[in-house]
């Protein structure tokens, strides 16, 4: 299998714009009409997701052993879909259609060959997970919302709780749709550490214009029930042998959501056994009533292992620090031993990165999510992208924008 060839042809197929991904979906849903409810009824949003995340998925088929197992979690969230082994057939006939129109002479009987191997090697492996999923947990989870709380004038605090239990790791975010806008889904982390009842508590972050959470933080009504797919993401959670070391947490906006759930659970541990990490959360946002979540950490902030400082961005008179929080978190990145965790909007985080590894923090010890798209929901959500996320829906992330 030519890899090269892969990667090459699909960085030439990007190169051409919305053309693809229009013939894509147009070939897609001509030969497989019924595929068609599975998607938004509006692909305003949609627009390059599929076909882009699955370009750049499988012309990195050689990069199989580093995204194993998160190409197997796409297969059991995609379950949520009701996605079975001949939608995937469907889907990869038309990528290579695609490809082929596209390419036009370049389409080689090598190339066809390797392209077809490689979406047959990353399917494979996605259905295989999908199967084995089922034996243990549902495609989806009913979401009873419990309570809706409006925190500050742009986000919501939502109370859920799973049916059945949902299982999850603090860091980990999980696909949401809402009835109010039906196959539209979202990502949201949980902003708490696992409860004993089981609840879940969401941070909504409103985006003008945006159509998800628009309806989420103005119309969601306790008593409605949310569908909620299957925790993934790997970049914000903490293994086993990294919860001992020091944190330098910085959010923008409800980004704090994942990181608000970390602490939660070491306040948990630090009660239990005396024992935390050192911990320093920086939250940024634009206007001092922002920092919708204030009180709490100011009231965390008299534990000895917690530090919290706000940061503001657009309010002069305000009297603590002021800036973007990156340039501020990042006065703290020489510190030997830290790990970074940081989320928020994609220019945030992007922006939060460098500063840190410009001051002197190492890659390695720097975390943050992977996601990938755009629309009016997401700022220009999540991320550029080494982790794409191939669903056939929109599953943007919303909440984690300063």
């Amino acid at each position: 299998m030519n890899t090269t060839a892969l990667k090459e042809t699909w960085a030439a197929a990007e190169s051409l714009g919305d053309d693809v991904p229009l013939y894509f979906y147009s070939h897609l849903f001509l030969t497989h009409p019924e595929l068609r409810g599975m998607f938004p009824v509006s692909m305003a949003t949609q627009r390059d997701r599929l076909v882009g995340a699955l370009g750049r998925i499988v012309s990195r088929v050689d990069q199989l052993d580093e995204v194993t197992a998160f190409i197997q979690q796409l297969g059991r969230d995609h379950r949520r879909f009701e996605v079975i082994a001949e939608h995937y057939d469907a889907v990869g006939v038309s990528l290579l259609a695609t490809l082929k129109h596209f390419l036009g002479e370049g389409w080689t009987e090598e190339l066809a060959a390797d392209w077809a191997a490689a979406y047959g090697v990353i399917a494979t492996v996605m259905v295989q997970a999908a199967e084995e999923s089922e034996q243990t947990s549902p495609a989806s989870w009913a979401g009873h919302v419990l309570a809706v709380e409006r925190r500050s004038l742009d986000i919501a605090v939502i109370q859920v709780r799973p049916d059945p239990a949902l299982p999850f790791e603090p860091g980990q975010a999980m696909a949401v749709e809402s009835p109010l806008r039906p196959r539209l889904w979202r990502y949201l982390s949980p902003a708490n550490a696992p409860r004993a009842d089981g609840t879940l508590e969401f941070h909504v972050q409103l985006v003008p214009g945006g159509l998800w959470s628009g309806a989420m933080v103005r119309l969601l009504a306790v008593g409605e029930t949310l569908r909620l797919g299957a925790p993934v993401g790997q970049e914000l959670t903490l293994g086993d042998h990294e919860r001992a070391r020091d944190l330098l947490m910085v959010a923008g906006g409800a980004g704090l959501a994942p990181l608000r759930a970390h602490l939660e659970r070491i306040d948990q541990h630090w009660q239990a056994t005396g024992e935390a990490p050192d911990v320093h959360l920086f939250h940024g946002a634009r206007v001092p009533w922002n920092l919708y979540e204030g009180k709490l950490l100011r009231d965390l902030a008299v534990r000895p292992w917690f530090t919290y400082t706000p940061v503001i961005s657009g309010d002069p008179s305000f009297p603590g620090r002021k800036g973007l929080v990156g340039d501020v978190a990042a006065d703290q990145a020489a510190r030997p031993g830290l790990l970074a965790l940081v989320c928020g909007s994609p220019d945030m985080v992007r922006h939060t990165v460098s500063r840190l590894r410009d001051a002197g923090m190492p890659s390695t010890d720097i975390r943050f999510e992977q996601f990938a798209t755009l629309d009016e929901d997401s700022h220009a959500q999540h991320h550029r992208t080494q982790n794409p996320q191939p669903a056939p829906a929109a599953v943007e992330r919303v909440g984690t924008r300063v």
